[in-house]
């Protein structure tokens, strides 16, 4: 099974058959797809200006989904990096039991669903590795009330979600099941309470 660096050098070499191409970047949403594999394909096709069902879309185009997605990539390993030297020192100082963020990090190993969009018609507009960046970064400090990517304050509670965990705080404005750690309980509260209302 090809690697996500293999994949990308086929979507790169023009020397492949163009339906190669495509297919070699949607394999690559199988090693990381921080909106999930159908949100992130939209995601891309959209930004990048070619459909999400277009067989033979311009190749430049292609690459520039794929730069998109690689800059995510980078963002997101060198936080897993960080993260697990921050566990290995934890756990040298005696922390063994790990925190919520932890159990969060440990459902999203390797970037699959960071940012879940169970809708993958709806995500941020951002490029990914904003959108990463801004995730990562209200990982590192003090829950807020607010969704880390788009700042939107309207949260819901959603269940039966296609994503692990199965249900959760889903913002209204950009689609992101956003990370319990980075919310207030009064937030999370909030959250359930609104959707206690709408099914009234």
């Amino acid at each position: 099974m090809a690697g996500f660096r293999s994949l990308a050098r086929q979507v790169r070499d023009p020397r492949c058959d163009l339906a190669l191409r495509r297919y070699s970047l949607r394999k690559c949403l199988e090693r990381f797809a921080p909106y999930g594999h159908r949100a992130t394909w939209d995601h891309l096709c959209s930004r990048a200006g070619f459909g999400p069902e277009d067989r033979s879309p311009d190749p430049v185009r292609l690459v520039a989904a794929l730069d998109e997605l690689e800059e995510a990539r980078a963002v997101w390993l060198a936080y897993e990096v960080e993260f697990a030297e921050r566990r290995k020192k934890e756990k040298h100082d005696g922390l063994r039991r790990p925190g919520s963020v932890d159990d969060w990090h440990r459902m999203t190993w390797g970037g699959f669903g960071v940012a879940w969009c169970d809708d993958p018609a709806v995500h941020p507009r951002e490029p990914l590795a904003e959108v990463l960046r801004r995730l990562i970064a209200a990982l590192e400090r003090e829950p807020g009330s607010a969704c880390p990517v788009c700042g939107g304050e309207q949260l819901m509670w959603r269940y039966d979600l296609d994503h692990e965990p199965s249900s959760g705080p889903v913002c209204t404005d950009c689609g992101i099941l956003v990370p319990r750690p980075v919310l207030t309980p009064e937030s999370l509260a909030y959250a359930r309470r609104a959707r206690l209302l709408v099914s009234a």
